[in-house]
């Protein structure tokens, strides 16, 4: 039995990376900022899990902090899934805005696994799986804000899976591609059809194939990668 933190767990990735665990009879730490709702209903489906939910704004400066404190004990795995997307031309992007951008995407992982990862050193043990984006990968026209945290957190994990691989921690970061949930619910019908055209397998994937993917690389099933970015967006932008 491990203890996985996951944070976004409110999310539709967060959620099924939740639901994911849960059946494993994991004890889980499911973090969300505002959609308290959603926690108590995935809490209510498994009555006889150890869940501990924990309420943090982690795009501001005081939400590591904040979802820190509530943690009793050490962390087996880390899965960072939080995130926003802004879209839009870069000269239109506010210093706000971006300075979310950087503290949601960026900062806030860095910090939650600077804490976690002495427990893991001494332990000789730990995974820390951070969830990117397939811009993080290729870039997209009117998103370089949100490009450009996702390519930094590709990058945090590949450097940090080289620091941490001699005491027996692995990193590794998935990149999805276009999945069903609310962050692309702005798209109309026409235009998911339109990019799932463009798409090899030719749909939308599903928050439960990347939850998948989550599992296999906390795993022992995984035991020899590390430092890779394991895309899930159905053979788009290869």
């Amino acid at each position: 039995m491990k203890n996985v933190l996951i944070t976004g767990a409110s999310g539709g990735i967060g959620r099924a990376i939740s639901e994911r665990f849960a059946k494993e009879g994991d004890i889980l730490y499911i973090h969300y900022y505002q959609n308290v709702e959603s926690i108590k209903e995935f809490i209510r489906l498994y009555p006889n899990i150890s869940i501990v939910p924990v309420q943090a704004n982690l795009a501001s400066d005081n939400g590591v902090n904040e979802l820190l404190n509530q943690i009793k004990g050490p962390i087996d795995t880390f899965i960072y899934t939080s995130g926003s997307s802004l879209f839009g031309l870069l000269q239109d992007v506010t210093k706000e805005q971006f300075q979310s951008l950087m503290t949601l995407h960026l900062s806030s992982p860095f910090y939650i696994t600077q804490q976690l990862i002495p427990k893991m050193i001494e332990r000789k043990t730990g995974n820390i799986i951070i969830v990117s984006s397939i811009w993080g990968q290729t870039g997209a026209a009117c998103e370089a804000a949100y490009s450009m945290v996702k390519g930094g957190q590709i990058a945090f994990v590949k450097a940090l899976a080289k620091e941490l691989a001699p005491s027996g921690i692995r990193v590794n970061a998935i990149a999805p591609g276009a999945i069903q949930t609310k962050m692309n619910e702005h798209f109309s019908d026409e235009e998911k059809a339109m990019i799932s055209e463009e798409i090899p397998l030719g749909r939308f994937g599903e928050p439960k194939e990347v939850a998948d993917v989550a599992y296999f690389l906390a795993s022992e099933e995984s035991s020899y990668i590390t430092g890779q970015v394991i895309s899930v967006n159905g053979g788009w932008h290869c």
